[in-house]
Parts: C-alpha cells; sequence; structure tokens
C-alpha cells in the first residue's frame, strides 16, 4: 500500500514539475506576441495556438500532482470541520461515485479522440498557420491514466486513515495552501510570543 502511494505521489510531481516549465515557455510566447503584434505591427500566426496547447497541457498534466497535495476546490468550509475519518469515509465514496468514472471517460474518450486526430495529422484552424495539434490530444490520455493512478494512491490514504485515525503524510511539502501556510506561521509567533512571556521575568531578565 505505502509503496504504492509513494510511487504514485512521486510520479505526479514529476510530470506536474516538468510540465511546469512550460509557464515560462508560455510567457516569453505570449511576450513576445505583444512586442510585435504593438510595437512592429507584425503580429505572429501562431501564437494563440502555441499558448492554447501550452497552457491547456500544463493544466491537465498538472491535475494529478494537485491531486496528490489535495489542492482541488472543494466545500473545505464543512470538509474541515469534520474528524479525518468522516473526511476519508466521505472522500472514498466520492471516488467511486464520480472521480473514476470521469477519469476512465476521459482517458477512454480521449483516445478515441486522439487516435482520430493521429490519423490525419489534424492542425488547428484557429490560425493560418496550421499548428500541428494532433500530438495535444494525446494528452486527454496521459492525463486520464495520470489521475487514476493518483486516484488509487488517495483511495489508499483513505483507507489507511479509516484504519489509523488520521491521515498520512505526503512525502513532500514543497506547495502548501496559501491559508494553511498563514495559519501555521501564526501559530508558530504565538508559541514564540508564548515562550518569550515565559522565559522572562518582570524586570527584564531571563529566569534561572
Amino acid at each position: 500500500m505505502y509503496s504504492f502511494i509513494h510511487f504514485a505521489n512521486n510520479l505526479s510531481a514529476w510530470v506536474g514539475k516538468a510540465f511546469a516549465w512550460l509557464i515560462i515557455l508560455m510567457t516569453f510566447g505570449i511576450s513576445y506576441e505583444v512586442f510585435v503584434r504593438y510595437v512592429l505591427n507584425a503580429p505572429t500566426p501562431w501564437a494563440l495556438d502555441v499558448a492554447f496547447i501550452m497552457y491547456g497541457s500544463l493544466l491537465m498534466m498538472g491535475g494529478a500532482y494537485t491531486l496528490s497535495k489535495n489542492a482541488h476546490v472543494r466545500g473545505d468550509f464543512l470538509y474541515r470541520n469534520w474528524a479525518p475519518r468522516t473526511q476519508a469515509s466521505v472522500d472514498l465514496v466520492l471516488y467511486f461515485v464520480f472521480f473514476f468514472p470521469a477519469s476512465f471517460t476521459l482517458m477512454l474518450s480521449g483516445l478515441k479522440y486522439a487516435s482520430r486526430s493521429w490519423r490525419f495529422t489534424e492542425v488547428s484552424v484557429n490560425s493560418p498557420a496550421g499548428i500541428p495539434v494532433y500530438q495535444f490530444k494525446a494528452v486527454l490520455v496521459a492525463t486520464g491514466i495520470l489521475l487514476v493512478i493518483q486516484g488509487i494512491a488517495q483511495v489508499l490514504r483513505c483507507i489507511d486513515c479509516i484504519r489509523n485515525g488520521e491521515w498520512l503524510e505526503t512525502e513532500t511539502d514543497d506547495v502548501e495552501e496559501t491559508e494553511i501556510a498563514l495559519a501555521r506561521e501564526a501559530e508558530e509567533r504565538l508559541i514564540h510570543q508564548y515562550e518569550s512571556d515565559e522565559t522572562v521575568t518582570p524586570e527584564g531578565k531571563g529566569k534561572s
């Protein structure tokens, strides 16, 4: 169980971080388009399609990584107040009712859609440049596969939480939601202030 969770988390993190570099390429591409369009009055015929392809790939291929970090949107105003076992039980049901059917649908439908696109080497109709998009359609299949793998890992985490009463911590803490980070920093400041008050006498000297 734990080895598969570790494998899925590492795979999702590696893919997500690899595709995150598309942000840099997209930034340079759009900046170039803005410069040549408004300064040189010579807009490119490919910038729109390339931006769509890079942003779409980044968004979809980062989905499994986001799932591994529990960063997808949920009703936190209810969820956060539940006991870990309740959270895990609800998550477990929802994974089988909604998540896996949607992920398998994306994977299977994407396979049909991508194979058709690859057969006639589809190009974009949004610009006269004729940018190839058939390779982009394969992202649908890859996304579905990654989501299923990470979804299985999340189900195993739910089962572990139901058994042990607490969530299994992820191996890496490279990203964290802003709200959680701010709450932790506020708690650390309060603890530091409390310890400072405890170790300083009214005369301003430390206790022996």
